[in-house]
Parts: C-alpha cells; sequence; structure tokens
C-alpha cells in the first residue's frame, strides 16, 4: 500500500460509506426534481461521479504503463462530462442501482490509489485544455472533487428539507 496518499483514501472510504447509507434513504423526489446551478439533479451528479471514477480508473492503470505525457481522451471539459450524463439517461436510472454502482466504483478507485506505484507518480496526461497533469496531482485533486459533488448533493438534500419543514 502506497502510504502518500493513505489520508486520502481512508477519507474517501469513510465518505463512501458514509454516503452510501445517505443516499439510498432519499426520496424519489428528492433525487429526481431538484437542479443544482449547472442543471443537474441529484442522480445526474451521482452519475457524474461514477463517470469521473471510471474515467480516472483507466488513467491510472494508463500512466502506469504508457509513455509520458499520455494522450487520453477528456471527458470531463469542453462539455462533455454533461455529453457523458445525457447518453447515459443517469436521470431515468435506477437509483438503488446508481448508488451501487456509485459506491462500487469509488471503491474500487480507493482500491487503485493504494495500488499505486511510486515510481509512476510523475507520468502525465495531458487534458483536452492542453494542460499536463501528473499522477500525483490527478490523486491529490480526486478527493476535492468527490467532496465538491458531495456538497452540491448536500445542497440540494437541504434546500428540499427546508422546502417540506
Amino acid at each position: 500500500m502506497i502510504q502518500v496518499f493513505k489520508e486520502s483514501y481512508e477519507e474517501l472510504s469513510t465518505l463512501i460509506s458514509d454516503w452510501e447509507i445517505k443516499l439510498t434513504k432519499l426520496p424519489e423526489r428528492s433525487v429526481t426534481n431538484r437542479q443544482n446551478s449547472q442543471g443537474r439533479s441529484i442522480r445526474q451528479i451521482l452519475g457524474h461521479m461514477v463517470d469521473s471514477a471510471t474515467n480516472n480508473t483507466h488513467r491510472v492503470i494508463h500512466l502506469h504503463y504508457q509513455k509520458s505525457p499520455v494522450k487520453y481522451p477528456d471527458y470531463a471539459n469542453l462539455g462533455n462530462n454533461d455529453r457523458w450524463i445525457a447518453i447515459q439517461n443517469y436521470q431515468e436510472e435506477d437509483w438503488n442501482e446508481l448508488v451501487k454502482l456509485w459506491t462500487a466504483v469509488n471503491r474500487h478507485m480507493v482500491h487503485l490509489i493504494a495500488q499505486v506505484d511510486e515510481s509512476k507518480l510523475n507520468q502525465q496526461w495531458i487534458s483536452a485544455l492542453n494542460e499536463k497533469i501528473s499522477l500525483r496531482e490527478m490523486i491529490n485533486d480526486y478527493p476535492r472533487h468527490f467532496k465538491l459533488h458531495l456538497n452540491e448533493i448536500s445542497a440540494l438534500i437541504n434546500q428540499l428539507t427546508i422546502e417540506h419543514d
């Protein structure tokens, strides 16, 4: 297990476990109807987080064996993440199945972070914005991105709670 990211994967593990319980208890209306500033429902935010975990899983793997910098498709910039959400139609996905998928891919991401070869941490990939991002930077940023979206979901839940009190 790589020690440099120990705090990150412990934090992510706790968040995944805590949020899996919260998410499964949410009523249908709260995951479907209310939208954040990007026009995404809780379902769509969770779907985006699935996409993030799966794309980052592939990046970590590619950065272990391909010549750096890696030209890897960038799904998150230039509006592509909205295309991913629309094509997969997370808005209509069975909520319990989506929560299970979110939990599984993020637990796998935590597992993968623990397996990273330290000698590969300076490997880079090139984003759609032509930025070089190292494996180290990507892994360090993952918890921030993860918590950003959990905070969006939390705000939407709180908004619904206030409206129904």
